[in-house]
């Protein structure tokens, strides 16, 4: 079964999370997604409040840039979260923007050799075990969580290119895809994917999580088109919905049988109505999507 959430834009302040996370809640939204990018708000203090005020909402993080943050702070919040909200967070790590990251003097020489070493260490902590590593950028010297999760979580990575997405497949337990991301791309994307899980001789299952720009209500296409183009993007079909239900989960189902595990609605950041988007998303589309 395909997994279907919104994004909540980090665009709207973080005063309007609590409504959105609410409606979704209420229509019966499965996951609402959230980003840190910088410099607007926090992943894990969105994610904590998101999730103390809803009560079935799995809630995501799609992700944290692991240039900003030592990854034995990562594993306690990832690790607290887990235990707070038992199978309802999900939290991702990627290499960040690396302009952001240049302006916060945290800007790497090798994004994917950080990637690689930081998503070993958060996976060991998070199973419990007393980590000791001396890599070129993690250096964790007999570091133990003392409240891990009782179960492992996946932890997911974000990925785009070639080399990232072999990494993802070796080192993390699903991967997240940008919005603008054609259903032929979601499939050479879970190809490299595969490559880099039979190299590390992984059987284990790997979710893959796919945003889509979507867009509903009179001025559906001319905003959805405007957004396309604020990203590089030529507004196509392939890269975007809009229009009614019908039309959405059409789209939907096409990243589905490409191999999208889960699909991430990415509304436009000038969403007028974020509460009726996921209300949209969770009664109208949902029913459409197998």
């Amino acid at each position: 079964m395909t997994a279907l959430g919104v994004v909540f834009r980090p665009q709207l302040p973080p005063e309007r999370l609590r409504d959105v996370a609410c409606a979704a809640d209420e229509a019966g939204l499965e996951e609402l997604w959230l980003w840190e990018d910088c410099f607007l708000e926090s992943g894990i203090a969105s994610a904590a409040a998101a999730l103390a005020w809803t009560r079935r909402l799995r809630v995501g993080i799609g992700l944290l840039p692991v240039p900003l943050r030592n990854v034995a702070l990562t594993a306690m919040e990832a690790a607290t979260l887990h235990r707070l909200f038992p199978q309802r967070a999900i939290v991702g790590v990627g290499h960040g923007v690396q302009d952001w990251m240049a302006q916060v003097g945290a800007r790497v020489d090798s994004p994917l050799t950080l990637l690689e070493e930081y998503l070993t260490a958060l996976r060991a902590l998070l199973r419990g075990e007393r980590v000791t590593v001396q890599g070129r950028y993690v250096r964790l010297d007999d570091v133990a969580l003392d409240w891990p999760p009782p179960a492992a979580p996946p932890v997911p990575a974000g990925a785009s290119g070639p080399r990232t997405l072999r990494l993802s497949g070796r080192a993390a337990d699903g991967t997240i895809l940008t919005a603008g991301t054609a259903p032929d791309a979601v499939r050479r994307a879970r190809r490299l994917i595969e490559e880099g899980r039979a190299e590390a001789g992984r059987t284990d299952p790997h979710r893959l999580v796919v945003y889509f720009h979507a867009a509903t209500g009179p001025d559906a296409r001319s905003r959805l088109e405007a957004e396309l183009r604020g990203w590089g993007d030529a507004p196509t079909a392939d890269l975007g919905a809009a229009g009614d239900a019908e039309t959405v989960a059409a789209a939907v189902v096409r990243l589905a049988q490409a191999g999208a595990d889960t699909v991430v609605l990415q509304p436009t950041a000038d969403e007028p109505d974020p509460e009726g988007f996921v209300r949209f998303v969770a009664e109208q589309v949902r029913p459409l999507v197998p």
